[in-house]
């Protein structure tokens, strides 16, 4: 894909009559790199530069269309075959043991764990994951967007990531997405104890022909399983992982929980303010309501 990028980006510059250097000049770059992303050599090329380069080569976003899969082959092939897999799923079943999945991430949320990643090599390439991880988000609001179940390690709600107004604000978009109908949040609570999948994260993805894989991740390795005898006995841990986990009503209690307990703004109430100002507007509700002949309307009384 880097080499094809590369031949479009030499046949569109040598139709507009550039040399490497103006079109360098041109998208503030040395010549010397408009010579690596044309013979597939040395880093790949940004989102940023692909953007420029369409839009002065008027590539009618060709370049941006290609870029995804040029930014793809810096993964390991195991992971890009995942990605491949996960944008035709109809339905992915997800366990994450240690950060919330990237599909569900905020943007804050995503560059502090991308972030992380000792083998990173500069702000660009960090910009350029946490855009790729967004995009791979746009799908679960498209038409044939899947089916997403999540289950969270307990783990993945008290460890923080980023400092407390991430944390807080990617709880709150766990709860924000839990509420539509295609998606489902669970936490497995650590009182459950050990289990089957302790040692990463795992996913299972239901396939438009019927079929399914599983992967499972570490923190610098992954696995794609293909084959259906070793598919089903990872659905089989999932399944287990599933009924061990906290019900979804009670999981979201437990996230609004730690947010409000571990994560507290200056702008968040706390449990005891919310019931508080709860119990005051019941009771002005229910001595100010009128009907039209002018009879008050008996107001619940709020429990002490």
């Amino acid at each position: 894909m880097a080499a094809l990028f590369g031949a479009r980006v030499r046949r569109l510059r040598t139709a507009a009559g550039l040399t490497q250097a103006e079109l360098g000049a041109r998208t503030h770059v040395v010549s010397t790199r408009i010579t690596q992303i044309e013979r597939a050599s040395g880093a790949k090329p940004t989102l940023e530069l692909a953007r420029a380069l369409d839009a002065i080569l008027g590539a009618d976003d060709l370049l941006v269309e290609l870029w995804p899969y040029v930014y793809r082959e810096a993964f390991p092939d195991w992971s890009r075959k995942f990605m491949e897999h996960s944008e035709r799923a109809v339905s992915v079943r997800q366990y994450a043991a240690h950060v919330v999945p990237g599909l569900l991430q905020t943007e804050d949320y995503a560059r502090a764990v991308l972030s992380l990643d000792a083998l990173l090599d500069g702000e660009d390439q960090l910009e350029e994951r946490v855009t790729a991880r967004l995009g791979r988000q746009k799908r679960l609001s498209s038409p044939d967007r899947p089916e997403l179940s999540a289950i969270l390690d307990e783990a993945v709600l008290r460890r923080p990531i980023g400092d407390h107004a991430v944390m807080r604000k990617q709880l709150a978009r766990l709860l924000d997405v839990a509420a539509e109908r295609h998606i489902t949040v669970q936490v497995l609570p650590f009182d459950q104890g050990g289990h089957e999948a302790m040692g990463g994260s795992l996913t299972i993805l239901a396939m438009p022909d019927g079929s399914e894989v599983a992967y499972t991740e570490g923190s610098d390795y992954g696995q794609l399983i293909e084959e259906p005898a070793n598919v089903s006995r990872y659905k089989v841990i999932y399944d287990r992982l599933r009924a061990a986990a906290l019900p979804p009503v009670m999981s979201l209690d437990m996230i609004r929980s730690t947010m409000e307990g571990n994560y507290r703004g200056a702008n968040l109430p706390s449990r005891s303010d919310r019931r508080r100002l709860a119990q005051e507007q019941l009771q002005q509700s229910g001595r100010g309501r009128l009907r039209g002949s002018g009879r008050r309307v008996p107001g619940r009384r709020a429990r002490p």
